[in-house]
């Protein structure tokens, strides 16, 4: 699969169902891959694809922030530099030349997996249906923002991941939905990214050697189980003739049979000057692709809880945090009402607002989604994430439940601090496990609901499915602690000291699959 084609909005009966009476929608949390994108890598060009596409035209729009001559006051001053940029490359004689599209252009080249002008209509569109959903239809985000408190933007340090994100946050909130704050000026939102080694929005097997050994394991069980059978068999007929010389189609090729899929995939998403020849698309050899391509890069998450916990089980431990940051912050706001005292902000300083997140979203990739949800036993599907794919994560309250203060204390918090910590604030449940929560810490979790749709379709957890762990009539709505629970599972206690273990033990689980989701 390829571009994503968004389903229908949902009809008002379908939205009832979705968001039944009795549930109030608290916190969202969107997971989103990036829009259309190139290659990662030039393949095929004996194929006639041209390694250079043109579809970048913010290349000609380039900005820069740079540093001006100091003021008369000694502060810094900064302004912006426009400029346009060309990509250089190997000549025939191995000298530098510029890049050029498949019809000599020089402008508007895209480098090797960038998003491409298809990719941000595409995400753009997508914060379109965000706002129609969340503002429009269901009152759950406001429709004018004068701060950028309530929202929790994040992105990996892909290029193609921020950008996508800043794409979806113009059309949720657009210029004309920003009003002036008390100072006259719209604040500037935050997006926290992280410097590779601390990156856990994706599987990073680039930094964390242990996980990079699992996954290498499991895609050369991939290898060993798919390159001797008649599917493949079928997969070389297709595109053998292409392939280098004394090459076969195989799991562990080169170009990989997940590099051949990138490129089918990337050229499909794009118009008919980076096209390949007819047969590279035909829909059987692109099924076969993506179903083993499932089981070479997300079949560890399903069935090795080391796996999850080092690919993804960070970034899932994180969302749980929020959820339950939410939750203690609603309950400190609780105790503000009852004492008459005034609350802090996202930044920490006292304001009488007391504004909280009720939004996160977050620029990530496809190995992002589907790590998510086959570590959450949610992936029962073939096909990989089309571009611009999303996951929603909910979390709601029952409309009688009463905040009530915390018993333990009445400390006041922030929900900055709920999600980052602070030496001044009380001790929180953050990742401490379900089965390790006193009975008050538990019961401050009841009555709240956890619900993950994925491209717009509710999908369910099997812990979920099991009495007691779901709203009555409706398995897809989660019990807060239910679904922690799950998380705890493959929440890792130390990531970096983790991915640093176990060099020596078995890569592939010895027993029985430790099976997702339960």
């Amino acid at each position: 699969m390829t571009s994503l084609v968004p389903r229908a909005p949902y009809t008002d009966e379908e939205l009832r169902k979705l968001y039944p009476e009795g549930l109030e929608l608290q916190l969202v949390q969107i997971l989103m891959r990036h829009g259309e994108r190139t290659p990662v890598g030039a393949r095929f060009q004996n194929a006639g694809l041209k390694p250079w596409w043109p579809y970048c035209a913010s290349a000609r729009q380039m900005r820069s922030v740079i540093l001006t001559a100091p003021s008369t006051t000694g502060n810094h001053e900064f302004d912006t530099m426009e400029w346009k940029r060309r990509l250089e490359t190997f000549g025939d004689d191995d000298g530098p030349v510029l890049a050029q599209g498949p019809k000599s252009q020089l402008d508007d080249i895209c480098d090797m997996g960038s998003l491409t002008d298809i990719g941000r209509r595409s995400t753009y569109n997508l914060g379109l249906r965000l706002r129609k959903h969340y503002v429009d239809r269901l009152g759950f985000l406001p429709a004018t923002m004068n701060s950028a408190d309530f929202l929790y933007l994040r992105s990996t340090p892909v290029p193609r991941a921020l950008e996508s994100l800043q794409q979806t946050f113009l059309a949720l909130y657009p210029p004309s939905a920003r009003e002036p704050g008390p100072d006259g000026k719209f604040p500037v939102p935050t997006v926290l990214t992280r410097v590779p080694g601390d990156e856990t929005l994706y599987p990073n097997d680039g930094n964390c050697r242990r996980f990079a050994a699992l996954s290498r394991a499991f895609a050369q069980r991939a290898a060993d189980r798919w390159n001797d059978t008649p599917d493949m068999a079928y997969l070389q007929s297709i595109y053998g003739k292409w392939m280098p010389p004394d090459t076969r189609v195989a799991v562990d090729s080169r170009p990989r049979l997940s590099g051949i899929m990138d490129t089918v995939n990337a050229t499909l998403a794009h118009g008919p000057e980076t096209r390949l020849p007819g047969e590279f698309y035909d829909d059987k050899a692109r099924a076969i692709m993506e179903k083993i391509g499932v089981e070479e890069w997300f079949a560890g998450y399903k069935e090795s809880k080391e796996y999850r916990m080092l690919g993804i089980g960070g970034l899932m431990a994180d969302i749980v945090g929020r959820m339950v940051g939410s939750v203690e912050q609603q309950q400190r706001a609780g105790a503000d009402r009852a004492q008459a005292l005034p609350k802090r902000t996202t930044t920490g300083q006292d304001d009488n607002d007391g504004t909280e997140i009720r939004f996160g979203l977050s620029g990530c990739h496809d190995t992002t989604l589907a790590g998510v949800l086959a570590s959450l036993g949610a992936y029962n599907t073939e096909r990989w994430p089309p571009f611009t794919s999303h996951i929603a994560v909910e979390m709601f309250k029952e409309s009688n439940k009463i905040t009530e203060p915390p018993k333990e204390s009445s400390a006041k918090g922030s929900w900055w601090t709920s999600i980052f910590g602070a030496s001044r604030e009380p001790a929180k449940i953050g990742r401490k496990p379900m089965t390790e929560l006193t009975d008050a810490e538990k019961e401050k979790l009841d009555g709240y609901y956890v619900r993950i749709r994925y491209n717009d379709e509710p999908v369910t957890v099997p812990a979920c499915k099991l009495p007691g762990n779901h709203l009555a009539g409706d398995e897809s709505f989660c019990t807060l602690a239910a679904f922690k629970s799950v998380v705890d599972k493959f929440t890792p206690k130390n990531w970096k000291q983790q991915c640093r273990m176990n060099g020596k033990q078995p890569t592939l689980p010895t027993g029985e699959p430790e099976w997702a989701g339960h």
